[in-house]
């Protein structure tokens, strides 16, 4: 006996869940986000744990999967996330998407107070009656309940609207079980974004994803290699978007890809709390997802200028929504970048950037003529003229060598980096000068992870000293965000 349906496979987003300042669901915005990803697709899932479902209303969870329904307009299958603490709301939710003509819904465990297996299969018994298809949502490290592959194969065998199961939990073993008990008899789906092509190697139909929001086209690329038996593409592709998808599962997935469709132009706001910009998702981590996002081809490079107090040149820039229309003040600019783990070789950069003939490059000239034990400087790179000069006394062979060789690598390659992508113009390069405050911990023990850490701090003060950020507006947003990033105690 099988129940797997010719509609569930392929590539799903599950869609976040857009919010206006005051707080209520952005209907505009989630139909320009669900226009955005149509064509790239083959299902909608809205109100899942991307669209952030455990902490809206009933009401608002019914609306949402309206929404969704109405704008996908049969073009593609919904499949409604109905799941709940309770039995009681799993069943009215399912219902509701039932009469709002979603095609199946992804429903997960009840959570938090961790039902026994028995009692999950008998929670599942009750929302087959309904009569909607279903798809379970095996995802332990939200629900605190990991499906057994007895209780998944009991509930895909035994109930006759059973036609899927979602596994998010990134356990591969868990997975092949399915592989070897279900396969053929229900659609089997993929739901942690870092095994994607593995998953799909392996057998997997398809894949419910958080990154599909910001990705959809290239994971339908890995879909569609995956299907014509080219695994090699599949793999190079995979490897492609690993950073950006490893940033999403790992750092507080639905503010990160809210944070990363606003990148992109698609304003949707932020998560709801406690969820807030700066926490899971930290600002280290966003500078990288932006970085991410540009080298895949999303966000573009537009022209810019640059006025260098009077000498005006330009520059192909990678541009978001919140940079400056026309670069100037580079009397001063200042910046600051912070990059981990691990928590010994973590980085952090203070950054003054300005014209050579104003006081950061007077400030240089300065330094280099006194001396300085412990704290010496060193002019690292001439375009633009960089001065290195460590935060921590220099004490030990073993610190020179992570300050003025590892940490130094970094911030140079950060600085060619930022060349090679049009944030540093090549043709003010000459004019400009830049003083990088580094610090490295005195206990830092892994080369590569000081110059890489470095590398990627020292690209997060070039664009905050270019760009003005953290702006005022931001400051406000995020300040019951704000963490000492040594020590912090509520």
């Amino acid at each position: 006996m099988g129940n797997k349906t010719e509609w569930f496979k392929g590539i799903f987003p599950a869609l976040v869940t857009p919010f206006t300042q005051n707080d209520e669901i952005d209907e505009d915005a989630y139909r320009a986000l669900i226009r955005h990803v149509l064509p790239h697709v083959d299902g909608l899932v809205p109100a899942g744990t991307t669209g952030e479902f455990s902490y809206l209303s009933i009401e608002e969870r019914k609306r949402i999967i309206e929404i969704a329904v109405e704008e996908a307009g049969n073009r593609v299958p919904i499949v409604a996330g109905t799941g709940a603490q309770s039995t009681r709301e799993t069943v009215e939710l399912t219902r509701c998407a039932k009469d709002a003509g979603a095609a199946g819904a992804l429903v997960v465990a009840p959570y938090y107070l961790k039902p026994s297996f028995n009692e999950v299969y008998e929670h599942f018994e009750r929302v087959n009656e309904i009569g909607l298809p279903i798809i379970l949502y095996n995802i332990p490290q939200c629900s605190g309940s990991h499906f057994r592959w007895w209780t998944a194969e009991g509930m895909a065998k035994n109930f006759e609207n059973v036609v899927g199961i979602k596994d998010s939990s990134g356990d591969l073993p868990f997975m092949e079980a399915m592989f070897e008990k279900v396969k053929g008899e229900i659609g089997i789906f993929v739901g942690h974004d870092e095994v994607v092509a593995a998953a799909l190697a392996a057998g997997a139909d398809g894949a419910i994803l958080a990154s599909a929001n910001l990705i959809p086209d290239l994971w339908q690329k890995i879909y569609q290699a995956v299907q014509a038996g080219d695994l090699a593409t599949a793999q190079k592709w995979q490897a492609e978007v690993q950073k950006l998808v490893r940033i999403v599962v790992r750092c507080g997935s639905t503010q990160a890809v809210k944070e990363g469709l606003g990148m992109m132009g698609l304003p949707v706001g932020d998560s709801r709390h406690p969820i807030m910009p700066g926490g899971a998702f930290r600002r280290e981590d966003r500078e990288e997802l932006r970085i991410q996002l540009e080298n895949l081809g999303k966000i573009g490079r537009v022209e810019r200028e640059f006025d260098l107090d009077g000498r005006v040149v330009t520059s192909q820039y990678p541009a978001v929504p919140r940079t400056p229309a026309r670069f100037e003040g580079f009397t001063l600019k200042v910046g600051e970048g912070f990059a981990g783990p691990p928590f010994q070789e973590l980085a952090h950069i203070d950054l003054l950037l300005g014209v050579k003939e104003g006081p950061v490059g007077r400030a240089i000239e300065r330094a280099l003529s006194e001396e300085r034990p412990g704290h010496e400087v060193r002019v690292i790179t001439e375009r633009p003229r960089t001065l290195l000069a460590p935060t921590v006394t220099v004490r030990t062979a073993k610190q020179r060598r992570h300050v003025y060789e590892e940490a130094a690598k970094g911030v140079v390659q950060a600085i060619e980096a930022e060349i090679g992508a049009g944030v540093l113009p090549e043709d003010g390069l000459d004019d400009l000068c830049m003083i990088a405050n580094v610090f490295v911990h005195p206990a830092a023990a892994i080369r590569q992870r000081v110059m890489f850490n470095n590398f990627k701090a020292m690209r997060a003060a070039v664009r905050k000293a270019l760009e003005g950020r953290p702006a005022l507006d931001e400051l406000i947003n995020e300040k019951e965000a704000a963490r000492h990033p040594f020590r912090y105690a509520p």
